[in-house]
């Protein structure tokens, strides 16, 4: 099969990930944190060289700023949730996913305000509109870094340096491109940044991480074991423990460091090179096709390695189907869990159909989908 659904999940991993997922489960699976035993000892110790690793992916200067979720769906509940409190305000755009914008609009219950800023079609921003959104009572600013539908790449540092000079919050979603794209919590003047650790990082699933910022106090999401503090009936307010209640993934977490290791070996800035030649490749050959749209940017450096595209006004999801069953090629089709921006860009009904490129992709697969997608065009005006 050729594999082109990488926004979703990265298939394959690097090697590297599965023999550190089965060496910690064979070898020294044991709880970490809690018992004194060799085992245990040496689970936490690889726990702790993740936290460290992530920390020079993105350079952060304290390990324990760093919290292990399950995804990166759990680390945008625990930063909106844990930081908004009724009265406050915040802001964020047309063209997030659902795991940011339903804990938002959930929280409205709460009392607590929201702003949509609108994108254009192709999913863009204007970070000055941003600014003139901002009020007394605004707490935080709330953005993806790319979309997960066209591939857009949002304007980060700029929207970051506009939350540091109002003094407001900013939080990031990087889910499209953590592990592809250098992301400097210091000099992009991010707060709180949700990963999952299942995508760019090329983790297993059933990992995310959030960042906090030294200084920002979060309320945790849940009670209960951390293995410190035992003595107390009530949540410690040490960090990372506060937010780690339970025993924690050891072997995802153990996974996903070898994949941010496989990452800093190979050189972040080859990876986005690779994916934004394959992204370039595909949006030059699906333009010589009449029958495609294409949404997005529709521009290689100004979007991510993800491509949306529709056959004129044939069902996204029947495309999918053709393209899995006769030609073997995975996508994802349909609303992928972000309807506003669908409706940004106009294919709420229609869905798309998309493709989302990844560093072990290679251009003959690019090049047999493109192909793919030409005989659909062909058969479809046979009919």
């Amino acid at each position: 099969m050729i594999y082109l659904d990488n926004a979703a999940t990265t298939y394959p991993k690097a090697e590297s990930v599965y023999v550190a997922m089965d060496k910690c489960m064979r070898e020294y699976g044991a709880n970490p944190g809690r018992s004194g035993h060799k085992l245990a000892l040496e689970a936490g110790r690889a726990i702790y060289k993740t936290r460290e690793l992530i920390c020079k992916l993105f350079n952060i200067d304290n390990p324990m700023q760093i919290i292990f979720t399950c995804n990166a769906t759990d680390s945008l509940n625990l930063a909106l949730k844990g930081i908004l409190k009724s009265g406050d305000h915040v802001i964020t755009t047309s063209m997030e996913h659902n795991s940011m914008i339903r804990p938002i609009v959930t929280l409205k219950k709460l009392g607590i305000e929201h702003t949509v800023i609108q994108c254009d079609k192709k999913g863009i921003i204007d970070p000055k509109i941003i600014e003139k959104e901002i009020k007394e009572n605004t707490k935080l600013i709330a953005t993806t870094h790319a979309s997960n539908v066209a591939g857009t790449l949002m304007p980060i540092e700029e929207i970051g340096k506009i939350a540091k000079k109002n003094k407001v919050l900013y939080l990031v979603d990087a889910a499209q491109t953590a592990g592809v794209y250098n992301i400097d919590v210091e000099k992009m003047n991010i707060d709180l940044l949700a990963v999952p650790g299942h995508k760019g990082l090329l983790g297993p699933q059933g990992t995310g991480i959030l960042y906090i910022r030294e200084g920002v106090d979060l309320q945790q999401m849940k009670e209960g074991g951390t293995g410190s503090k035992s003595e107390l009936l009530t949540q410690p307010e040490i960090i990372p423990d506060r937010y780690e209640s339970g025993t924690p993934n050891t072997p995802g977490i153990v996974g996903l460091g070898a994949g941010i290791e496989f990452i800093l070996k190979e050189g972040i800035e080859k990876i986005q090179k690779h994916e934004e030649e394959l992204t370039e490749y595909m949006l030059s050959e699906l333009q010589k096709l009449d029958k495609i749209r294409i949404y997005g940017p529709v521009n290689a450096k100004k979007q991510a390695a993800v491509i949306s595209i529709n056959i004129g006004e044939e069902d996204s999801s029947e495309v999918s189907y053709i393209l899995d069953k006769v030609f073997n090629i995975a996508v994802r089709s349909g609303l992928h869990c972000a309807p506003m921006a669908h409706k940004t860009m106009g294919t709420f009904e229609q869905g798309t159909v998309r493709f989302s490129l990844g560093y072990f992709n290679t251009k003959e697969e690019v090049k047999k989908a493109v192909e793919a997608l030409k005989k659909i065009c062909d058969e479809l005006e046979n009919e």
